[in-house]
């Protein structure tokens, strides 16, 4: 099998118990099918201030609107952020050229640690299933020679690209935490390479309908994620209790907030749903860094009285997986409430 899409429409016709029907082409205005989405532009951050350690007063009003848009809107994106475009650029060729590979290739050939995934199969019904394949890996695999097969020119750009966002990520981190009354280096003896991963995805053009998730309504488990995505656009996130499309940045990185800052910050930062819809002629790409402390990582309230009772990332993810295997769905933070 040469082409390159995974049996996405297959796996999500067996959710129906039937074959789903593709709708002429002539014959389907998106338009008209697609609900009005307001578009958003996110708060724009330019971060020349802390990465060229400029004087204290540009500093602060730097994270002062970083810690502002983390407070209300749980997203923002950030420029001149210390990542080359060149960098960005070489990223997105070896991720294009991975990505067209045969499907059976990259399903079957234990590619970057055997990382490879596609569709949900946790779904029983359609609104659970993501139409997209990715590669999730952790960052102590991508050194590993032996994951990249006949993609070694990935490898050395994957290392670099993982390098310089932990290294933002790290920062961004940093300023949130200094924020909270804590030292900037607070994350550096609990967020470590064997938990911390980065996700290539790719989102195919879907046939059957606007309405179809690219990636299922969701928050994130971590401390933060940055994401690179390219100009097709299709994320959208909750704000003031509607969904918002994110306007696409081609010189921005995208931030937001996990479930586990929300938690440490005592709901100071916000953890926002979204979700990637995917686009019925156009294929979407993206790259994100999660930023995750180690398993056995006590996760506990920086203020109190705590709106949460205290957690590992252990025992948080493995209730998130439980939850998403029974029910099909994350319940999350809530189930920590004190």
């Amino acid at each position: 099998m040469t082409e390159p899409n995974p049996p996405l429409l297959q796996h999500f016709g067996a959710l129906f118990r039937h074959p789903v029907e593709v709708p002429p082409a002539l014959e389907f205005d998106e338009r008209q099918n697609a609900p009005v989405m307001e578009e958003c532009q996110l708060p724009l951050i330019d971060l020349t201030a802390l990465i060229k350690h400029h004087n204290e007063r540009e500093r602060l009003a730097c994270s002062t609107a970083i810690c502002k848009a983390s407070s209300e809107w749980g997203f923002f994106q950030v420029v001149n952020h210390g990542i080359s475009p060149e960098l960005l650029g070489t990223m997105k060729k070896e991720q294009l050229k991975l990505f067209q590979t045969p499907f059976e290739s990259k399903a079957s050939c234990g590619l970057l640690n055997n990382s490879y995934r596609w569709g949900t199969p946790t779904a029983t019904y359609p609104k659970q299933f993501s139409w997209s394949e990715a590669f999730h890996i952790p960052l102590t695999k991508i050194s590993e020679e032996a994951g990249y097969g006949e993609f070694s020119s990935l490898r050395e750009v994957m290392k670099e690209f993982a390098a310089a966002m932990s290294e933002l990520a790290r920062l961004l981190a940093g300023i949130l935490a200094e924020n909270l009354g804590h030292q900037t280096g607070v994350f550096e003896d609990i967020c470590d390479e064997s938990t911390c991963f980065i996700r290539l995805n790719r989102y195919p053009a879907c046939p059957i309908s606007p309405e179809m998730f690219g990636l299922v309504p969701h928050t994130d488990s971590d401390f933060l994620t940055i994401l690179y995505q390219d100009q097709v656009g299709g994320l959208q996130l909750m704000k003031d209790s509607k969904w918002v499309a994110v306007k696409p940045n081609q010189d921005a990185l995208i931030v937001n907030i996990g479930d586990l800052f929300q938690a440490w910050s005592n709901d100071v930062y916000k953890s926002v749903e979204h979700k990637v819809m995917a686009n019925r002629t156009t294929e979407r790409y993206s790259i994100a860094y999660f930023l995750c402390p180690s398993y056995d990582s006590l996760i506990g309230s920086c203020r109190e009285p705590s709106i949460y009772r205290k957690f590992t990332f252990g025992e948080y993810r493995s209730q998130v997986q439980e939850d998403v295997k029974k029910t099909g769905y994350k319940v999350g933070l809530p189930r920590f409430l004190v």
